[in-house]
């Protein structure tokens, strides 16, 4: 039981790559796209695909054929048939509630139907990309954009506090997130979406129940939230530890998205180092978002009301997009262009220790898969700044880029090792920005220990399965470890070369290795090289994620025949769990101060007169 639960840690990112499912879930997941892609075909609809899925179901759109040209596009929810009965019914409710939402900026509910027993929800189609695309391909949004967003989800909150519908009550959205934001680039509109964490509030803005009659108003279900969970990395405390549903709820959200945006992160965890009046905001906002962040419950509400009242008032100020330098990155980032597909997976180790000794687990009984997979296993009991820097290390995995990266926090710093391959130069500034956040993180972290990552490209994993737990794993005829080979200065200076043991053996990793793949690797530890090899062994499947490339080309002939023995052997492993081993290609260790915050920098208050940039 405590290697099936230390598996469930493996992976960060919120869905899987179908590259790292076995050969039956891969085809699986197919047959189903294809059944709901055939279902909307049959339905009439035109150029069907699939374009996004979560922990609840897929998402596809299509056209509704016109007469003489392409009808609108429509988006089809379907949800997942493994998910349990009154999971699978919440598709019901989100309709019915979004039914009942009337503003321009939410795409509105178009019907709810059934094919084959298939629930399927059909909306309007929002024009533009999510903002978590935006953000990770632009970095950090310009201020000026930051607060035209926040203008339009103010606007869309005062219309949720209204009461709405049959049922007269304020609606909670519960999921404001960047990616659940649509962005037209064009008008630089947003459409809020994805109603799926969406309820009837139970308490006003004012915490005062919301009730139709009296006799509600005594009815034990006002004891009992009805909130959903939403996405952890942006909700606020209330909704993540249960509380009764509330607006509240949503100006949390948007406090979350507004900051991540601004900041170049995927969630909210980071405002303790790198608060909003560090990031070039207007300085009445970036105060007013850190009041909305803040940990005192007072203190945020009352930011939410002037954030609500204001907004409109601060959005008439006049601002321009400001001139921006390159960001410098803190740590080595190498950029090559490359022919191949990247599916960035990231696998983190030795994370343990950034835990809060004796920290309560106060989230156990709260039973919801998203909760499962985001947060129980990853992230409770871990400090806000903690939090924030593992969501940094995950983000870098949305980049198309391999490699590894070793953090070492001590007495008078932190010590980073980086090996970090970027394979799209048109995403490097962003990517820079991330790399740097994830470096601010790090040095306001106060501990002892040490955090490695691999970064490695999901369609280089080989998979071997077996029928029986008894039998052995072995390598099919023909199979290999991928590598590249390229030549580098300096291969003889050993002492600079990063070991793959150097750390010892990982608490976190209970897989142990056969004596004959450790020799392999001990003698390819002596071979100049930079790259990681990551066994993950389940009942019946062993999956091998790799990333090597051979800076010593004389030796490819040892080097390949290394390779090909620690293959051979995986038939001599017997445990589960996972083990890995990672190389950096020098000892180029960069040295960082600890630091409490970023320092305050604000928009200019007359950014005409700004002629060079910050």
């Amino acid at each position: 039981m405590e290697q099936e639960r230390q598996l469930q840690q493996f992976y960060i990112p919120e869905e899987q790559s179908i590259y790292l499912l076995s050969h039956d879930d891969a085809k699986k997941l197919k047959d189903w796209v294809a059944l709901c892609v055939t279902q909307l075909r049959q339905l009439g609809y035109r150029d069907v695909e699939l374009i996004g899925k979560g922990a609840y179901g897929f998402v596809f759109s299509g056209r509704v054929p016109g007469p003489d040209t392409p009808g609108p596009e429509h988006v089809f929810k379907f949800t997942r048939i493994t998910l349990p009965r009154h999971l699978q019914e919440r598709l019901e409710d989100e309709a019915f509630i979004l039914e009942q939402v009337h503003h321009p900026r939410v795409p509105r509910l178009i019907a709810f139907q059934r094919a084959n027993n298939q629930p399927i929800l059909v909306m309007e189609r929002a024009a533009g990309l999510n903002l978590e695309e935006v953000s990770l391909q632009e970095g950090r949004l310009a201020p000026r954009l930051i607060i035209r967003i926040a203008d339009q989800l103010a606007d869309i909150l005062r219309c949720l506090r209204r009461e709405n519908g049959a049922a007269g009550r304020p609606i909670v959205h519960g999921d404001i997130k960047p990616s659940n934001l649509v962005f037209d680039a064009r008008t630089e509109n947003i459409a809020l979406i994805d109603w799926g964490s969406s309820v009837f509030a139970q308490l006003d803005a004012n915490q005062q129940f919301v009730a139709a009659n009296v006799m509600e108003l005594m009815s034990d279900n006002l004891q009992q939230t009805n909130a959903r969970l939403g996405d952890v990395y942006f909700i606020g405390e209330e909704q993540l530890n249960g509380g009764l549903s509330s607006p509240r709820f949503d100006e949390q959200g948007a406090a979350g998205t507004l900051y991540a945006l601004a900041s170049a992160q995927s969630c909210r965890f980071g405002h303790r180092a790198i608060p909003a009046t560090s990031l070039g905001l207007p300085m009445e906002f970036a105060r007013m978002l850190d009041g909305l962040l803040a940990p005192d419950p007072a203190t945020r509400r009352k930011a939410g009301d002037y954030y609500l009242q204001e907004m409109s008032r601060i959005a008439r100020t006049v601002m321009i997009d400001l001139p921006e330098m390159p960001p410098k990155p803190q740590v080595p980032v190498w950029v090559r262009s490359s022919g191949q597909e990247i599916d960035t997976v990231v696998y983190s180790s030795r994370k343990s220790f950034l835990r809060e000794e004796g920290a309560p687990e106060t989230l156990n009984d709260v039973n919801d898969v998203q909760l499962d997979r985001y947060y129980k296993n990853f992230m409770q009991g871990m400090g806000e700044t903690e939090k924030a820097f593992l969501a940094a290390v995950s983000r870098l995995g949305r980049y198309p880029v391999e490699g590894g990266l070793a953090v070492r926090w001590e007495t008078d710093g932190i010590y980073i090792d980086t090996s970090l391959n970027l394979h799209d130069p048109a995403m490097k500034s962003a990517f820079v920005q991330a790399v740097n956040n994830m470096v601010y993180l790090a040095q306001a972290i106060y501990r002892h220990g040490i955090f490695k990552s691999c970064l490695f490209n999901a369609r280089n994993t080989l998979h071997i399965e077996r029928e029986d737990p008894g039998q052995p794993f072995r390598a099919t005829p023909g199979m290999s470890l991928h590598y590249e080979v390229s030549a580098a200065p300096g291969a003889d200076d050993e002492s600079r070369v990063h070991s793959y043991f150097e750390d010892g053996p990982d608490p976190e990793e209970f897989l142990v290795l056969p004596e004959t793949i450790i020799h392999a690797l001990e003698k390819l530890n002596s071979i100049h090289h930079t790259g990681m090899i990551i066994f993950e062994a389940l009942p019946l499947h062993l999956k091998i994620h790799s990333h090597y490339r051979l800076l010593d080309p004389e030796r490819e002939a040892e080097f390949q025949r290394l390779l090909d023995r620690i293959l051979s052997a995986v038939e001599q492993i017997t445990g589960l769990g996972v083990s890995g081993y990672m190389k950096m290609p020098y000892k180029d260790t960069r040295f960082f101060p600890h630091i409490e915050r970023m320092p305050d920098r604000y928009y200019p208050r007359n950014p005409r007169q700004q002629s060079s940039p910050p």
